[in-house]
């Protein structure tokens, strides 16, 4: 008799031993990984996976602001809260975990509170790398943008023209070296195309073909579109054509000329390699591809190219 109950005693301790034994391992993979909001998922998958309960939700943040960051299974009327300190608090729909398990689970908390900092330290070094970065296009591109109406100034009779034209273009270049991507703005491109038109003041037809507006801020489309035109200018240009189109996967933006071409590299970038150089640069910002292209009839194709996600 004493040998049936110990056996019938023992059966599920080592049931539980085994759980416990699988969530330590799955606790060790969450501190271990590299991405932590897909390892809460996982965790939250395998414990709705291997419990009696319909849903789990992964709930992080103060009662008055929670945020839902993951979730399995279906919803069910009767909740229990299983609460993680600062980790958050986890909802169970339709059932609750056995105490061994929500014991296991309170042993999280150290190891998201590090995980999450070291998350957060990572983010700000990454932002800190990419305003250094903008800083230092800020410079270039204000040496470089200000050159022209700054040389006008200097033989103009009246140089308040030149002045202001060199103070609008700091102001445009701050913009345009600040602007942060994943404030996913869309620009309009003929209200841009029109104000790099009016900053170059250059002899040449620009037409147009606009069936979209590009998801990136103003400022760097039109700082983008003054270098691709005066690129154009300086290249012999008489007439460029841009275009704004949307296909399945990207947003395109493309300039075409008639000028001297890619054959003539020194002519096609006179005065104007470190702008397309800069452009390039701040096309990436925006997950943005700019690239140059002959033109079958002659003259050049540049291709700014932002995918289809950033808008």
């Amino acid at each position: 008799m004493n040998e049936t109950l110990s056996n019938v005693v023992e059966f599920p301790v080592r049931q539980r031993s085994a759980a416990r034994d699988a969530l330590q391992d799955v606790v060790f993979a969450l501190a271990t990984a590299d991405d932590l909001a897909t390892a809460i998922g996982s965790l939250v998958e395998w414990l709705r996976r291997t419990s009696d309960v319909s849903r789990v939700e992964w709930w992080i943040g103060d009662s008055g602001a929670r945020e839902l960051v993951a979730a399995a299974g279906s919803p069910r009327p009767r909740r229990h809260n299983v609460p993680l300190g600062p980790a958050g608090v986890l909802v169970l729909h339709g059932g609750r975990f056995e105490p061994e398990v929500e014991a296991e689970l309170l042993s999280l908390t150290p190891i998201l509170r590090h995980r999450a900092a070291e998350e957060r330290l990572t983010k700000t070094a990454m932002q800190l790398a990419r305003r250094n970065e903008a800083l230092e296009d800020f410079a270039a591109l204000v040496a470089h943008e200000l050159k022209t109406p700054l040389q006008a100034a200097l033989i103009a009779e009246d140089p308040t023209g030149p002045v202001e034209e060199a103070l609008e273009l700091v102001e445009a270049v701050l913009e345009a070296a600040h602007d942060v991507p994943s404030e996913r703005a869309c620009a309009s491109v003929a209200e841009c195309l029109r104000q790099a038109v009016a900053d170059l003041r250059a002899p040449v037809a620009v037409t147009s073909d606009l069936a979209t507006t590009l998801p990136l801020p103003p400022a760097p489309l039109r700082l983008i579109l003054r270098n691709l035109l005066g690129n154009a200018v300086a290249a012999g240009a008489k007439h460029v054509h841009v275009t704004a189109e949307h296909s399945a996967s990207a947003f395109r933006l493309l300039v075409d000329d008639d000028g001297a071409g890619l054959v003539d590299v020194d002519r096609y970038a006179a005065g104007s390699g470190l702008g397309l150089t800069l452009c390039r640069r701040v096309a990436s910002r925006f997950g943005g591809l700019l690239q140059l292209a002959p033109r079958p009839s002659g003259g050049t194709r540049a291709t700014l190219e932002l995918a289809e996600a950033r808008r």
